[in-house]
This record gives structure tokens, sequence and C-alpha cells, in this order.
């Protein structure tokens, strides 16, 4: 006997509970419970919450949990191909840039490639320690033959992170001139910032082949694109009120104002914004790997499944020398601004 049998009993629907009944074959524990005389007498103790699965124990028209989770699989097959036929036009350009960005950093030969990001370092750091330290970093890397799969998580990086900054800063900037929207964004965006990592992944997985660029291309722009597009809002929004006033006052449009004093004011938070972006990125790029993303998430992967202690960890510790190369670099960048706007 079910717990909440009295209760279908006292309602009245014991009818239309026995004719949801399956006409299945009794389980092991309901001829158990048969041969012994009748179900078990539960304490108050004991007694389970009344859930779903509680419920159809006692009624058998109540569905399961599973009945629930299988209809919400069956409804989003049942839409795959028609989000395909939207989705996948619009997402081939970030598959076309992974592939295309992945062949250049992993064909063209390190003796290239290290001086461009010694110089590029160089041009928006202005500091000969940050590229020292960017030297060390991929040098070691390279020598203990982790470059390749270094090179393969900076692409991914790469065109992810310029394709929240231009996703993001515009909706940032749209945010901050609209309360409606900011109000409409804020949820979605603290949805996207509390949801698990994985679970990014597992709409992703019936939408496309594991094979294409773009299944976790998505998945870590929806990750990481919080941050900048939370930090240009805020700091548009933190612009004073007396420089916008006086900005009215020499007959300013809204279009000069904001690329002539709003964003110039607000970028150190919006390059704040971008450091967090790139740092959420490289997190995302690990757990991507679970459906094949290449770098260095690959070798942490292959060292938990195949027990390699060894290759697990080195892989580890090149993530965070990567992370550290990439905050000073960006945080290198922020300060310069900082201190170009104070100067003025």
């Amino acid at each position: 006997m079910a717990t909440y049998d009295g209760l279908f009993n006292a309602l009245g629907l014991r009818a239309w509970c026995d004719g949801g009944a399956e006409k299945a074959p009794m389980s092991m524990a309901d001829l158990l419970a048969k041969t012994k005389g009748g179900g078990t007498t539960e304490s108050l103790w004991n007694t389970p919450f009344p859930s779903l699965n509680a419920l159809h124990d006692a009624c058998k028209a109540i569905p399961q949990s599973r009945d629930l989770t299988q209809g919400l699989e069956a409804g989003f097959l049942d839409i795959r191909d028609i989000l395909r036929v939207v989705v996948d036009p619009l997402t081939q350009p970030l598959s076309w840039a992974l592939e295309d960005m992945l062949w250049v950093m992993t064909h063209t030969p390190w003796w290239i490639i290290m001086p461009v990001f010694f110089a590029i370092t160089w041009l928006v750091t202005r500091s000969w320690k940050i590229v020292g330290l960017v030297a060390v970093i991929i040098g070691l890397l390279a020598f203990v033959d982790q470059y390749n799969e270094a090179m393969q998580t900076l692409a991914i990086i790469f065109v992810c992170a310029f394709v929240c900054v231009i996703i993001g800063v515009p909706i940032g900037i749209a945010m901050s001139r609209s309360d409606r929207l900011q109000r409409v964004v804020i949820p979605i965006l603290d949805m996207l910032q509390t949801l698990p990592p994985f679970v990014y992944l597992i709409p992703l997985i019936f939408l496309f082949s594991v094979t294409e660029p773009k299944l976790y291309g998505i998945a870590i722009i929806l990750y990481a694109i919080v941050p900048v597009v939370r930090l240009t809002d805020l700091g548009i929004r933190l612009v004073d009120r007396d420089v916008i006033e006086a900005a009215d006052a020499f007959g300013m449009t809204s279009r000069q104002k904001l690329f002539g004093v709003q964003i110039p004011l607000a970028l150190p938070n919006i390059m704040a914004g971008v450091n967090q972006t790139i740092m959420m990125s490289l997190a995302m790029v690990v757990i991507a790997s679970l459906v094949s993303a290449p770098g260095l998430g690959v070798l942490v992967l292959r060292g938990i499944r195949n027990l390699e202690l060894g290759v697990g960890l080195i892989a580890g510790f090149g993530i965070v020398v990567l992370a550290i190369a990439l905050d000073r670099v960006t945080k290198a960048a922020l300060a310069r601004i900082d201190a170009s706007q104070a100067q003025r």
C-alpha cells in the first residue's frame, strides 16, 4: 500500500487513478509486498514528500518525474529541425572563424607566432616586464611540448572573446540608454551567469554535430559574454552627470556624447569587462574539451580518463600560466588607459 493511497481515496479519485493504471507486469517489490500480505506501514518520520514519483505510486494516472523529462526531450526534438534552419546559417561564420584561426595559429611556424605575440604585448602594455613574462610562459609551454595545444587554446579564446566584445558592448550601451531594456536583459544575464557550464552544452549537442566548432564556440560565448555586457552598462551609467550637462551645454548630439564623452570615460570599466570575459572564456575552453574543443583541456581530460596524473597536472599548470599571462596583459592595458585619462 502506497503512502498516499488514503489521500486519493478520501478525495474520491480512486476510480480516476485506477483508470490510469498501466497493464504492466508487477515489479519484484510489488510481488514481495503482495506475498507478505500488503505493503509496509510507514511511520510519520519516514513519510516521503508528495513528489511526482511518490504520488504515482498511489495513483498511476499521475506521471512520474521521468515522464516530465521525457516530455521535455520530445518537445525539444520536435522543434530541433526548425531551430537548425534558423540557427545554422547565423552561427556558421563562427565555425569558419574558429577553423581559420586554429589553422593560422597551429600551422604558422613558432618563430613567426612568438615575435608577433611579443610585439602585440609591447604595443598593448608598453612594458618589457610583461613581454618578458609572456616570453617565459610561451617558451615554458613549448619546452614541455604543449605549444600546439596552447596555441589552439589561445585561438579559441581570441575568437570567442572578440565575438563577446562585438556583441556585448553594443548590448551594454543599449542597456545604459534604456531602463526598460535593462530590466529585460538583466534576468537573462543572471540566468547565463548562474547556469552550470555543463548545462550550456546539452541543447547544443542536440542541435549540432560534435565535430562542428560552433558547438563549443556558442557555449563559450554564452558563458563569457556576461561581464562585458554588465560592465559596459555600468561604466556608461557611472559617467559624471556634470560632464553630460557640460556636453549638452556645448550642443553635442546624442551620438557625439556617446562616442566623444561617455565611451571614453567608461573605457576602464569596459576593459575590466573584457578582462573578465577572457578569463571566463579560458575556463569554459577546458570544459568544452568534452565536446571536441581542442587545446590544453583535451590533455586535462586525457589525464582524468587514462589516470595519467602527470599529463593532467602539467596541462592544468599550462592553463594557469596562460590565464596569468592574459590577465597581466589586459590589466596592464587597463592601467595605461587609466593613466592616460588621469593626465587629461
